[in-house]
């Protein structure tokens, strides 16, 4: 079932974004913005976190997540070990999510409306394992370049 994939690329890629947090060596790195760069290690890892726990966790988990996406982008100076453990929390979220959904669930019209046509909701976690795999790469460049 596609589920089991899902929760092992999740799985993989949320202890990876853990692993590249926890490298940084100089924690205010993970804030800095330098060299062409747009967005900050810490404030893409806020937004997986955000993106994760909305469209995973809350909306079809039904947990009391609420999102403040345009925080992603503007809070500073977490600590480290707090947004290790908001990755902890969130990959708890997605695994007992996933553990509930069913082929039916898969199959049916994501329940919210997110890009300009309706998905099913396997396209929409599809969608989401990429998004979440280009973001990690995206922190993974971040430390190498600055945290120096």
């Amino acid at each position: 079932m596609l589920t089991q994939t899902l929760k092992t690329l999740f799985n993989r890629d949320l202890n990876k974004l853990k692993s590249e947090i926890e490298s940084y060596k100089v924690e205010s790195t993970l804030w800095l913005i330098d060299r062409g760069i747009a967005n900050s290690a810490g404030n893409l890892c806020l937004h997986l976190i955000g993106n994760l726990n909305t469209y995973i966790g809350a909306t079809l988990g039904g947990s009391n997540y609420i999102r403040n996406r345009e925080l992603e982008f503007s809070l500073k100076d977490i600590p480290k070990q707090q947004l290790i453990n908001m990755i902890e929390e969130t990959l708890t979220s997605v695994n007992e999510t996933l553990d509930k959904i069913t082929e039916e669930q898969l199959n049916s019209e994501y329940p919210m409306l997110v890009f300009k046509e309706k998905t099913s909701t396997e396209f929409f976690l599809v969608h989401l394992t990429t998004h979440l795999a280009y973001h990690l790469g995206q922190i993974n460049y971040h430390r190498r370049l600055l945290d120096i």
